[in-house]
């Protein structure tokens, strides 16, 4: 049976607040959480964007939560310190971190100043950074040369059992190529056939472990506030790749002002019906997500998880 997690949007909402909504989202009975890594927001109008392996320890000894993790080793995170970070975080509460590695966004690599490579590239980089990973949590001391260089790297804390690595992919390209490296695999909502797709090429090319989703939704007691707050969230995020993979916030700004309220319907689940909600969360189950994680894209979360807490996951279980 599926676990219905929250989704803590580091990108807009303050650490603390985002805090107080776990811990809220435990109380009503989400069973699971997942947190966004970024460095910026996507738009001006999301506003934050603090850092997620402290807000992650934060997280951890507050609740009793399963969390997951989208992160982006090889440029702004070099894959050691990732590996010490998810090391420590796993040997501190065993079983309830998993991490998804994806090849990362130029909003958020960007910082270091070097050069944003081609996709083919980062995906190069991503799979050498696993490697280098996947070897560190098993106790090996690594040295490495290629798209990143590690010198004689080694982890001195770790967990009996490693977290699980989830490949984050968007394409059905992407997602076969994470089976043959992944624990498990990330997506995020879209058509069902879209997402009947995914599951099949990660399943079919022998991918393993669970599959997870982020579903992007927007609530409110009234349709009209509801897809208002999508739309001043949200309109950023309605770009494809490599649109999204490639632009900063101030150009995501300006991209966004042409964004209709209808074209962010095409990329959340907008509804005042919480059984529309739930209808669209049980389809998502049935196509064999394990892991699904709501990200309600407003910056108020108690109303979202108070109803949600008490009307559709009561309804889904």
């Amino acid at each position: 049976m599926a676990v219905y997690g929250f989704h803590a949007s580091h990108e807009q909402i303050h650490p603390t607040r985002l805090l107080d909504a776990v811990r809220r989202a435990e109380r009503a009975g989400f069973g699971a959480a997942m947190s966004s890594d970024h460095f910026a927001p996507w738009t001006s109008a999301q506003g934050q964007s603090g850092f997620a392996w402290s807000w992650l320890g934060a997280a951890l000894q507050a609740t009793d939560l399963r969390y997951g993790v989208v992160t982006a080793p090889g440029q702004r995170y070099h894959p050691a310190i990732l590996a010490q970070a998810m090391s420590t975080l796993t040997a501190m509460y065993p079983g309830r971190l998993w991490v998804a590695l994806g090849s990362g966004e130029a909003s958020n690599e960007h910082i270091t100043g070097d050069r944003w490579p081609r996709k083919d590239v980062r995906n190069a980089r991503l799979r050498e950074c696993v490697e280098v990973i996947r070897a560190l949590l098993a106790g090996e001391e690594v040295s490495h040369d290629g798209l990143v260089t590690v010198d004689r790297a080694r982890l001195w804390t770790r967990p009996e059992e490693p977290p699980p690595l989830f490949g984050a992919a968007v394409s059905t390209a992407t997602a076969a190529w994470c089976a043959e490296w992944a624990d498990g695999l990330v997506t995020v909502n879209a058509p069902i056939e879209h997402l009947r797709a995914m599951v099949d090429a990660y399943r079919d090319a022998g991918g393993r472990g669970q599959l997870a989703l982020q579903v992007h939704l927007s609530w409110a007691p009234d349709e009209d506030e509801a897809l208002a707050v999508a739309h001043e969230q949200w309109r950023g995020n309605v770009f494809a790749p490599p649109v999204c993979w490639d632009l900063l916030p101030a150009h995501f700004d300006e991209v966004a002002k042409s964004v209709s309220p209808e074209q962010v319907r095409e990329v959340v689940n907008v509804s005042a019906d919480l059984s529309r909600h739930a209808a669209w969360l049980r389809e998502y189950a049935e196509l064999g997500f394990e892991l699904i994680q709501l990200h309600h894209v407003g910056q108020e979360q108690d109303a979202f998880i108070d109803a949600f807490g008490a009307k559709v996951l009561g309804e889904l279980a």
